[in-house]
């Protein structure tokens, strides 16, 4: 039944419903505000991965 989950034809509907129902205005303007998300989300998740590794118990141990 499911063999083949998305062909072409069903992202080519999936574009038409899109630009049907959000316009083809905000379509690049929404594009434009997840990818701007999606960069702040990735500088937030770099800086807690650097402050997490300067706070390990292993590199602040000292040496005995």
């Amino acid at each position: 039944m499911l063999r083949n989950g998305l062909e072409p034809w069903h992202l080519l509907i999936l574009a038409v419903v899109l630009v049907v129902l959000f316009g083809s205005r905000k379509l690049p303007d929404t594009a434009r505000s997840l990818g701007k998300s999606l960069r702040v989300l990735k500088s937030e998740a770099k800086a807690m991965k650097e402050e997490t590794g300067k706070d390990s118990p292993a590199a602040t141990a000292p040496d005995a």
